[in-house]
């Protein structure tokens, strides 16, 4: 299969796409893994990590990392987790997502790393939680989502 046949993706189970996305890296399809640098480090049934190196583009106002690239990774991590739970032609998207800041992280290319892992998976909805560490194993945030299933 090529990285341009979607057909062919859509008739993935969630675990299959995320484990072709992780092998295949594709960058002729666009994302917010792509745009920001994001690896899909582990993949398995109900739990994902992903991982990016933190680059200037990222800073605040304050030169730290801005919280949104944190709540993306969480967004991803927790998102795709779910997915993975999903069989083809399920979707889903996020309907809660609370994020708790811990500390700054450096934008001086230090890797970040965001662990998802299913809490629960329904019919209608879903939970996860995830967590961000740095390159030293430091909490910079955690997070729990409510996906609705479709």
């Amino acid at each position: 299969m090529t990285t341009t046949d979607l057909t062919a993706l859509s008739g993935l189970s969630g675990l299959e796409l995320m484990r072709w996305v992780q092998t295949e890296r594709p960058s002729d399809i666009p994302s917010i893994g792509r745009l920001l640098g994001m690896r899909f480090d582990e993949v398995e049934h109900g739990r994902i990590v992903v991982s990016l190196d933190t680059r200037p583009d990222f800073a605040n106002p304050l030169g730290t990392v801005h919280g949104g690239i944190a709540a993306t990774l969480l967004d991803s991590a927790m998102g795709c987790a779910v997915h993975t739970t999903l069989p083809a032609g399920t979707g889903y998207t996020t309907l809660e997502l609370k994020v708790n800041y811990i500390r700054a992280a450096r934008t001086d290319g230090q890797v970040l790393t965001a662990e998802g892992k299913v809490i629960h998976a329904g019919r209608r909805t879903a939970t996860a939680e995830g967590k961000v560490i740095d390159e030293q194993g430091k909490l910079i945030a955690h997070a729990t989502t409510t996906c609705m299933i479709f």
